[in-house]
Order: C-alpha cells, then sequence, then structure tokens
C-alpha cells in the first residue's frame, strides 16, 4: 500500500505540472494573438483594394500596392511632409527633455538645499494632472504668447514643444533622480577631493553612468511625443504645420470620403521610425528601468 500511494502521489504531481505547462501555454498564445492581431490586420488593410474595415479579409484577395500609390501620389495630404514634422518635433522634444531632466536630477540628487524635497513633491503632484485637462487653458496661454512671440505661438512646432517639455519632466526627473541615486557619492567626493567642480563631476564622471536611463526616457518621450494627437491637434490647425498622427485622421474623418486602405498605409509607414528606434534600443530599456525604480 505505501509504495501503491507514493506512486499515486508521483503521478498526480506530474499530471499537475503537466496541466499547468498546458495552461501556460494556452495563455502565452492567446496573450501572443491578442497582441498580434490588431497589427496583422492594419497590415492587411494596408494592402486590401477594399476600403472598407467591415468587409475586410484577414487575407485580402488582389492584395496590390494601391493604397500606398495613392498615399504619395496626392498633394492635397502631403504624407511625407507630415511623417517629417512628427519626426523633427519627437527629436528636438527628446534632445531637450534629456538636457533639463538630466540637470535638474543631477541638482536633486547631489545637491541639499532649502525647500528641495517640497519641490520634489510639487513636480509630482503637478504630474498626477494629464495635459487632457489643460488643453483650454494651454490653446489660450499660446495664443497669448502668439501674439506677443509668434515663433511659440499657435501652429508653430516650437510652441508644441515647449508644451510637451511641460508635460514630460515630472516623472523623468523621478526616474532620472532614482537612477543616479544608485551612483555612490564617494566618485563625487573623490573627484573633488582632486579639484573637480561640479560641473566637471557630472560631465565626466556621471553623464557618462547615465547612459542606460538616457536611452530609456529618450525612447519614451520619443514614443509618447511621436504618438501625441489631442494636443497636437489643437495647437496646430495648418495643414502643412500637422504632424503625421494628426494627419491620419483626415483620411477617415469625413462622414462619405474614409479612406480606411490609406489610412492603413500610412499608419504602416508611420510606425517603422518607432519600430526601428525601439529594435536597436531595445537591450538598454529593462535595465534603465529597474536600477532607477527602487530608490526616490
Amino acid at each position: 500500500m505505501p509504495d501503491t500511494q507514493k506512486k499515486h502521489r508521483v503521478m498526480t504531481k506530474s499530471q499537475s505540472k503537466r496541466i499547468g505547462l498546458i495552461l501556460r501555454w494556452i495563455l502565452a498564445v492567446f496573450l501572443i494573438i491578442f497582441s498580434i492581431f490588431p497589427v496583422v490586420w492594419i497590415i492587411s488593410a494596408a494592402f486590401s483594394p477594399v476600403n472598407n474595415l467591415a468587409n475586410q479579409q484577414l487575407i485580402p484577395e488582389n492584395a496590390g500596392f494601391d493604397n500606398f500609390r495613392a498615399l504619395v501620389s496626392t498633394d492635397i495630404f502631403p504624407f511625407f511632409t507630415w511623417l517629417w514634422n512628427s519626426i523633427k518635433i519627437s527629436f528636438l522634444t527628446t534632445f531637450l527633455t534629456l538636457t533639463l531632466t538630466t540637470l535638474a536630477a543631477f541638482a536633486f540628487s547631489r545637491f541639499r538645499f532649502k525647500g528641495r524635497q517640497g519641490l520634489l513633491k510639487a513636480i509630482l503632484l503637478v504630474q498626477s494632472f494629464p495635459n487632457l485637462l489643460a488643453i483650454v487653458a494651454l490653446f489660450s496661454i499660446s495664443k497669448q504668447i502668439g501674439d506677443i512671440f509668434a515663433a511659440l505661438g499657435l501652429n508653430t512646432h516650437a510652441g508644441l514643444i515647449l508644451v510637451y517639455l511641460g508635460g514630460a519632466m515630472g516623472m523623468n526627473i523621478w526616474l532620472m533622480k532614482g537612477y543616479m541615486d544608485t551612483i555612490p557619492r564617494d566618485i563625487d567626493e573623490s573627484a573633488h577631493v582632486d579639484g573637480a567642480n561640479d560641473w566637471q563631476v557630472f560631465t565626466k564622471l556621471i553623464l557618462p553612468l547615465l547612459r542606460p536611463i538616457l536611452i530609456v526616457i529618450g525612447i519614451l518621450s520619443f514614443i509618447g511625443t511621436y504618438g501625441e494627437f489631442i494636443i497636437a491637434r489643437t495647437l496646430l490647425t495648418k495643414r502643412e504645420m500637422q504632424t503625421v498622427m494628426v494627419g491620419l485622421q483626415i483620411y477617415t474623418s469625413g462622414q462619405y470620403t474614409q479612406n480606411w486602405g490609406v489610412f492603413a498605409a500610412g499608419a504602416l509607414i508611420a510606425a517603422l521610425p518607432i519600430m526601428i528606434i525601439y529594435l536597436i534600443l531595445q537591450d538598454q530599456i529593462v535595465g534603465g528601468l529597474t536600477r532607477g525604480a527602487v530608490k526616490g
């Protein structure tokens, strides 16, 4: 009897492991299909001659490049101008965000001054309110600034970048500061003993060690700016100044002129910069996020 009970327990454990493995595989396959299906559907719509998502087939008949030709052949909708606008705005916003965030995080991490904790909490509190709640105020402020400095008002990329910078600083400062806190202060003290000033410590010693978190914040900032729609749609009304996300909306905004096939083709091309950047720098994301997420 004891041998029989042992064999039964062994079989029960083996069956439980097998069932658990099967369930994990089923869950993994479901999640993969759930994640990939919208992308596959957009790819199918981009090559399908049927200009209707309701009648769209996963494997379209008579697939071709007609939607891509229609996308680039018209001067009324300057797709590549929109694409360049998005890349330019996202790149400049990312560069300025990294510059200001790094300097601010260095000050909060390495210096001790009155009001330091209060400022950090205030930054986090302001960040908790999304820009969407202030969209009317942002429009009004941009219009009034434009009356004085036309280059920073409505329908200007510089004005849009300023708005993006204001919304991106809070959480990025905390993320950068948390990562910078993991760097031992002994490095700073040793450099100061050798005669280095704070700027030399920052540029020569601290900044090279921040490469992983700089890449993480850069990727997140670029993707967030590149895919933003509401603020860009509000502040940029001239067609030639709009971003690609705002421009693509034109293809589906008409009541009787919805070009879903052309929209899908444009969305597919617009996704290429993000895919390329992510594939090149994906190895840096995990390390930068995990190392900077503990200390605050």
